[in-house]
């Protein structure tokens, strides 16, 4: 295993264990058995590394080379990936722990300034997910080009909303309402095919 992957793979396993609480270089360095100055080498800085965890952890958890098959039309492409980040928040009641973890690690007032970071994270990872996303899209001829980053803003607003509705004790059926939400998401886009 490389020394860049090591470093990863211990940075993933601190936050996967305790939500980014102890994600220090110092700790990352420790795990991984490097020198600072190897882990430094890879990471200038622990914002450099958090964003480099979170994007492996994104790419494990959720790949997105379906985004590339260009035999299927552009539209289900892009709405099957948004709809895999709204389902990774689980359903009823594991949606509604997860989102208790989420307002006590990054919401409350007593949560620690160093979960919110993490938070702003996780947040900026999404984004970039679905700018790379619309970025293939439009490099594919299936989007206009526009401005992509107020697309991906959007679009995250949507996939947040429709993951919160999955906490809720609704009646409509969830999948229904998101495909639906989905698909009216998908109008606002000047799709070319």
């Amino acid at each position: 295993m490389d020394t860049r992957q090591k470093i990863l793979d211990a940075a993933a396993s601190i936050v996967e264990e305790d939500d980014g609480q102890r994600l220090t270089v110092r700790a990352v360095a420790s795990r991984a058995g490097v020198g600072m100055g190897t882990l430094r080498h890879h990471f200038p800085t622990q914002r450099a590394l958090l964003d480099a965890v979170l994007a492996s952890m994104y790419e494990q958890a959720l790949p997105d080379d379906r985004i590339h098959d260009t035999a299927l039309p552009a539209r289900q492409r892009l709405t099957e990936n948004l709809g895999r980040l709204v389902a990774a928040i689980g359903t009823g009641e594991e949606a509604r722990q997860r989102w208790g973890e989420i307002f006590q690690n990054y919401i409350s007032p007593d949560a620690p300034d160093n979960l919110r970071s993490a938070y702003a994270g996780f947040d900026e990872q999404a984004m970039r997910r679905i700018e790379t996303w619309l970025s293939i899209l439009v490099e594919q001829g299936a989007l206009a080009e526009g401005d992509n980053t107020a697309r991906a803003h959007f679009l995250l607003s949507v996939v947040n909303g429709l993951a919160f509705w999955r906490a809720l004790p609704l009646t409509d059926p969830a999948l229904t309402r998101e495909i639906d939400s989905l698909t009216f998401a998908m109008e606002a886009l000047p799709f070319i095919q």
